[in-house]
């Protein structure tokens, strides 16, 4: 298996153009959120739990490869992701179609994600390797982490630079 500082050497040669990354910044998040959102709103074998969905299982999933490659990637990754069920959670205690309101917004964050790998003239990641639709959301989270200091891989003590 990778480490994540390959994993994130390879993504980051397909994402080096300005407004590519900027694009990935925002529709990343939203595409993680939306994606849980999905699988949140499929039936499951067992109710009456806040937490009994499939969005957490395909959470609890993406956390074995993360812990793979770090237990800082892990922990973030997992607060990352508790948040992203929250917001899906309030979206529905707010009354919102949540299976409808993220397949649209799915669907038009990956729009833009294809624009900016066009502007790129790169295509995505994924294509070569569908592990790479995880390590999207953890080489945005690595720079957060360099940025305060927080090593991202094991024996990493480099901190971004500025």
């Amino acid at each position: 298996m990778r480490s994540a500082d390959e994993w994130f050497e390879l993504y980051g040669q397909s994402h080096q153009n300005k407004l590519n990354k900027a694009i990935h910044w925002v529709c990343i998040p939203v595409i993680l959120v939306t994606t849980l959102g999905l699988f949140q709103s499929l039936p499951f074998p067992v109710d009456g739990h806040p937490l009994a969905h499939w969005g957490t299982v395909v959470v609890a999933l993406g956390l074995v490869f993360y812990a793979r490659l770090s237990w800082t990637l892990f922990a973030g990754m997992a607060a990352v992701s508790g948040a992203a069920l929250a917001i899906n959670g309030a979206l529905v205690a707010a009354g919102v179609n949540l299976p409808l309101v993220s397949a649209a917004v799915f669907f038009v964050a990956w729009l833009f994600q294809f624009i900016g790998h066009k502007v790129e003239g790169a295509k995505p990641s994924f294509f070569e390797d569908l592990q790479f639709l995880l390590v999207g959301p953890a080489w945005l989270l690595q720079f957060v982490f360099k940025k305060v200091g927080i090593p991202v891989s094991p024996g990493d003590g480099r901190t971004a630079r500025a």
